[in-house]
């Protein structure tokens, strides 16, 4: 029997946590599954798991033979990987998740170009705020505005982007203008529901931080809804600049407290390994590079 593929199948049993869902994910008899990890533990003359009716657990030996054997695994599949894409055309499916109002106003022209490229590549776009779990729900690349949490993905800065207050000229009209954070608590404000900071809003001026949290009378988990609402006159809103730009520029928005600053966000390409990437992703990715990196990067703001 193959020890190479017996180490795959007893890591897909200990991953999976039953030799039934390790059959189904490799597609083999349950027997055959079963037969590989006794042909281990009789090879290496240890039990490595301890098998009762109800649960699977692994022995000491079989927990020190799993974490020396997943590195190994993961390095041979990063190998066979990067010697099969040497000289292979990017194909296949790509799944990118990006946030709703970005893909919507800035992917558009980048996917076209790349489907263009590269015909044989079949891109599925899934667009939502969400920050989504690209291992557990198996995408390829995604595209992330904001601070990230720490984790173990990779993630390629792109284009910085620039936080604005602002409101209508109705609005300012009918309840006046702000002229200091503070004064942000007898206002109406329109929050952005993924915002980390949840209602705080933070200004910088003369080094000093002003963390406000103001009041809210809307609340939505998409940047182009609070839009229309702040130029509807309903409320203030605290936006990035390639979604309030265009609106500033036409006069239906008003810039405010234009003394303090925020600290810029940024937007990332965001994928799950660094080493051996499918020709899919790595070219996906120079091509949001391309697009949206700085010096070289199409200017969000003055997209439609």
């Amino acid at each position: 029997m193959d020890t190479h593929s017996a180490m795959r199948t007893f890591a897909k049993v200990v991953e999976l946590g039953s030799f039934a869902a390790a059959a189904a994910k490799l597609d083999q008899a349950r027997s055959a599954v079963t037969r590989q990890v006794a042909f281990l533990e009789q090879h290496y003359g240890v039990r490595l798991l301890n098998r009762t009716t109800r649960k699977l657990g692994l022995t000491d030996a079989g927990q020190a033979f799993y974490d020396r054997i997943r590195p190994i695994l993961a390095d041979l599949d990063d190998l066979e990987q990067a010697l099969q894409a040497e000289d292979r055309r990017p194909s296949g499916r790509l799944r990118v998740a990006a946030p709703v109002s970005f893909g919507v106003r800035h992917l558009g022209p980048t996917i076209a170009d790349y489907i263009a490229a590269y015909p044989d590549v079949f891109i599925d776009l899934d667009l939502n705020d969400r920050v989504v779990d690209l291992v557990e729900e198996g995408y390829d690349v995604a595209v992330r505005i904001g601070t990230l949490p720490d984790s173990t993905l990779v993630a390629r800065p792109l284009a910085p982007q620039a936080l604005k207050v602002c409101a209508s000229p109705a609005y300012l009209a009918a309840h006046g203008e702000p002229l200091h954070p503070e004064d942000l608590k007898r206002h109406r404000c329109l929050q952005y529901a993924y915002s980390r900071n949840g209602n705080e809003w933070r200004f910088e001026k003369d080094g000093q931080t002003h963390a406000v949290r103001v009041p809210t009378s809307l609340r939505a988990n998409n940047g182009d809804i609070l839009r229309t609402a702040a130029v509807a006159g309903h409320g203030i809103v605290l936006q990035p600049g390639f979604l309030v730009d265009a609106d500033i520029d036409a006069g239906l928005l008003v810039p405010l407290l234009r003394d303090y600053t925020h600290a810029p966000i940024t937007m990332y390409a965001v994928y799950p390994h660094r080493r051996y990437l499918a020709a899919k992703v790595r070219t996906f990715v120079a091509f949001l590079e391309a697009r949206f990196t700085a010096p070289r990067a199409t200017p969000l703001e003055s997209a439609p």
